[in-house]
């Protein structure tokens, strides 16, 4: 091989994507007993934390473009999971809350995820601590990336 820094072996963003692909995949069961995807599970933790909010918080909340977010929420809405409405100010806004469902979807994924992903890497040597840290480093590597190179917010 001429270039080693090409080896596939070397690569951090190889094991990024790897991992992100796996550790979706181990959710894929356990979101299936809640009828919804990863990306939607996402949107829901976000409303969990803070509902109703903007379209526009959700998705910079989420690091991903509005019109990204807007065909997952038009499905939730569809499923009765949410609602949307224009905002009070500016009617251009769409503004997301939870409907019934969707705040009793929280305990449902609270009795099911955290033990399903606890048992998916149990036999993984890591502690609690380790990723603690390791969220933080990645914390990390998203900041930068989101400033650019040179401090400045990436286009």
């Amino acid at each position: 091989m001429a270039y080693p820094e090409l080896k596939l072996d070397n690569q951090i963003c190889f094991r990024l994507y790897t991992a992100s692909r796996l550790i979706t995949q181990a959710y894929t069961p356990m979101l299936q007993e809640l009828g919804i995807t990863y990306p939607q599970y996402l949107v829901l933790m976000v409303l969990w934390e803070k509902s109703p909010q903007p379209v526009n918080d959700i998705a910079k909340k989420l690091v991903l473009e509005t019109n990204t977010v807007t065909p997952l929420i038009q499905r939730m809405e569809k499923a009765g999971i949410l609602t949307r409405k224009k905002g009070d100010s500016d009617k251009r806004q769409q503004i997301v809350g939870l409907t019934k469902k969707g705040i009793e979807m929280e305990e449902m994924a609270h009795s099911i995820i955290p033990g399903g992903m606890s048992e998916s890497l149990s036999a993984c040597p890591l502690q609690v601590n380790d990723y603690v840290r390791l969220a933080g480093e990645l914390d990390s590597i998203i900041e930068t990336l989101l400033r650019g190179h040179h401090g400045r917010p990436a286009h």
